[in-house]
């Protein structure tokens, strides 16, 4: 099924708003952030931003709450 313009355009909003952060782990510990991600029941993307967002904290910085979901 195509996407529809108005499907296109909403998309576009979105990602215009968040920026693009790639890791590249080993597969083994790829998998072993998957498994411990899934245990928590969380997507990968918030069980890494969960982690971030504790690290920043523990060392001194204070992550922004924005609101959105998969957000800090």
């Amino acid at each position: 099924m195509p996407i529809s313009d108005k499907k296109k355009i909403s998309n576009s909003r979105y990602i215009a708003k968040c920026d693009s952060i790639q890791i590249r782990p080993p597969k083994e510990r790829g998998d072993e952030i998957r498994a411990a991600a899934a245990a928590a029941g969380q997507s990968m993307q918030s069980y890494i931003l969960q982690a971030c967002a504790e690290r920043m904290t523990r060392d001194g910085f204070t992550p922004a709450e924005s609101g959105e979901e998969g957000g800090l």
